[in-house]
């Protein structure tokens, strides 16, 4: 069961009008290992070869676009690398005789998705949405670091983990922010809020009883 929140689109044209949109309760990112477990468990390949596989898949992906090209996955999508200016770089005029930006101003700044009708098929087919009990806060001013703790220590109550999206989702917490206070919360023997995983990876989750 997927959870969704009303989120409040903001109101660029002062229109005075709060007109909110669903968006998907995000838990957390499903990991290259958790995939090709799923995938050799239907398969019957290797969960080690599929990660293999994908993992080499990435490499090639970027190799061919790299080279200027689109990679289109039947039943996934399209993926195509866009280009961008190097922030201290002016843009090129479009005026006859304007400086021309050289490629070593230009880099590729991100890669578009266009995801295939057949995967916006499938998801819609297997989807059943449940609203969340939490909604966002639109500013961590709303409350005190020990508000944010008890909202921390709510949502683990009915999660495995807190990541710090989640924690800004929560909060209203800027990046930053957040992710000194998790860590303040995770290293305090009390918080009853304990430290799991490294870099990109760290989690953070509820401490049990006797390790409080």
């Amino acid at each position: 069961m997927a959870k969704y929140i009303m989120e409040e689109m903001p109101d660029l044209q002062n229109t005075g009008k709060r007109i909110t949109y669903p968006k998907f309760a995000r838990v957390d990112n499903a990991s290259i290992k958790e995939l090709a477990q799923r995938v050799g468990d239907v398969s019957g390949f290797s969960p080690g070869d599929i990660e293999g596989i994908l993992l080499q898949t990435s490499i090639e992906m970027a190799h061919i676009m790299a080279e200027g090209r689109s990679v289109k996955i039947d039943g996934i999508g399209t993926f195509t690398a866009s280009l961008a200016l190097y922030k201290d770089k002016e843009r090129e005029g479009a005026e006859e005789g304007s400086e021309h930006r050289n490629a070593q101003s230009i880099y590729v700044g991100n890669v578009n998705f266009r995801v295939d009708k057949i995967m916006l098929r499938r998801i819609n087919e297997r989807c059943r949405l449940e609203r969340a009990s939490w909604k966002k806060q639109r500013s961590s001013q709303k409350f005190t670091p020990e508000q944010r703790l008890k909202l921390a220590l709510k949502y683990l109550d009915e999660h495995s983990f807190l990541t710090v999206h989640e924690y800004r989702e929560l909060t209203g917490l800027l990046q930053t922010a957040a992710t000194i206070e998790l860590k303040q919360w995770g290293d305090q023997p009390n918080s009853g809020i304990g430290i799991a995983g490294r870099g990109a990876h760290r989690i953070y989750i509820k401490k049990k009883q006797e390790e409080e």
